[in-house]
C-alpha cells in the first residue's frame, strides 16, 4: 500500500523532469472522485467517457500508482487517491483564483434557487466563492424546497436552480444525495412499537418518503412532529422526540444513523441536477454553475 508520504515524494519530482500532473488531469481526477462514476463524470466535464478514461490512465501511468479501484458499481479511491484528492482540491482552487485576476469583471444580477438540504458548509462555499470571484454581480439567492424550482426556471423566475429529488427533472447531473434515518444518540426504538416520525410538511419527497418506506416494510408508525424546515426537524430529532430522514452530511453531534439492524429499511438515493434558464445571461449562469461545482468538490 502506498503511503501519503510516498505519494508526495513521487509528485515532488526533480524540477528538470516533466511533471506527470497538470491542471486538466487534476480536474478530471477530482470529477471522477466526486461522481464515483465515469459516465457521470464525463457528462459533468462535457467530454466523452473514453476521453476521460485516457486522461485517468495518463495520470496513473505518470504517477506509477493506481488512484481508483474499479468495481461494477463505480470508482472507489485507493489510499493514494485519497491522498492526492486532499491536495488536488486546494491546488485547483488556487489556479482558479489566479485565472480570475485577468478576467473582465462580470456585472448584472442573477436569481438562484438552492436546496435547503445542502450541507451548510457547501452552501456557504457556493455563495462565498461566487461573491469573491464576481463582486460586482448582484445575487438574489432563494433557499428552500426545490419542488417548484423546475417550473420557476422554465417561467424565468429563476436563472439557475439546483434541484433535488427522486424524479428526473432534466438538466445537468450534479451527483446524488445520501439520506439516512436519524435519531438522538442513545435512544432506542422498539421494533414492536409504532415509530414516532418527524416529517417535513411540504410538497416534496421529504414529506412522503418515510411513510412510504415504512409502509412497504410493514413497520407501524405515527406522525409525531411536522415542520417546514430542516433546522426544526433536526431539533426534534436531537431532543429524542422522533425519528426522521436527514442528509447523511447533516447527522452531526447528538444524532446517530439508524440502519436495518435497528429495524429501519434502506432508502432510495435522490439525484441533484442544475437547471438553467434559456433567458438568463450565459456568462453569469456559467459562473454560478462553476461555483456550485467547485463547492461540491471541496
Amino acid at each position: 500500500m502506498l503511503s501519503k508520504k510516498r505519494l508526495i515524494t513521487i509528485i515532488s519530482m526533480n524540477k528538470n523532469e516533466r511533471l506527470p500532473i497538470d491542471s486538466d488531469l487534476l480536474q478530471t481526477f477530482v470529477r471522477i472522485a466526486e461522481c464515483g462514476n465515469m459516465t457521470v463524470a464525463a457528462s459533468r466535464l462535457g467530454r466523452t467517457q473514453s476521453a476521460i478514461s485516457v486522461q485517468l490512465r495518463k495520470l496513473e501511468s505518470g504517477l506509477g500508482i493506481p488512484l481508483f479501484i474499479r468495481t461494477p458499481k463505480g470508482m472507489t479511491l485507493t489510499p493514494a487517491g485519497e491522498a492526492l484528492l486532499s491536495r488536488a482540491k486546494p491546488i485547483l482552487a488556487e489556479i482558479r483564483e489566479a485565472a480570475n485576476l485577468f478576467l473582465q469583471p462580470l456585472t448584472g444580477s442573477l436569481r438562484v434557487g438552492l436546496p435547503d438540504d445542502f450541507d451548510e458548509d457547501v452552501l456557504e462555499l457556493i455563495l462565498m466563492e461566487f461573491a469573491r470571484s464576481h463582486p460586482e454581480v448582484q445575487v438574489l439567492a432563494k433557499l428552500g424546497c426545490t419542488s417548484g424550482y423546475a417550473t420557476a426556471v422554465r417561467t424565468g423566475e429563476l436563472d439557475v436552480a439546483v434541484c433535488s429529488g427522486l424524479d428526473d427533472v432534466g438538466g445537468e447531473a450534479l451527483g446524488t444525495l445520501e439520506i439516512v434515518w436519524a435519531a438522538r444518540e442513545g435512544k432506542s426504538w422498539p421494533k414492536n412499537e409504532p415509530v414516532p416520525l418527524a416529517i417535513l410538511d411540504r410538497q416534496c419527497y421529504w414529506r412522503d418518503l418515510p411513510v412510504k418506506v415504512l409502509d412497504a416494510a410493514g413497520r407501524q408508525h405515527r406522525v409525531a412532529f411536522q415542520s417546514s424546515s430542516f433546522a426544526s426537524l433536526q431539533a426534534a430529532l436531537r431532543a429524542g422526540f422522533a425519528v426522521g430522514l436527514l442528509p447523511k452530511s447533516c447527522v452531526g453531534d447528538g444524532l446517530k444513523e439508524l440502519t436495518e439492524v435497528d429495524g429501519f429499511p434502506d432508502l432510495p438515493v435522490p439525484r441533484r441536477s442544475i437547471l438553467l434558464s434559456g433567458h438568463a445571461p450565459k456568462q453569469l449562469t456559467e459562473a454560478m454553475v462553476e461555483s456550485i461545482r467547485n463547492a461540491q468538490l471541496r
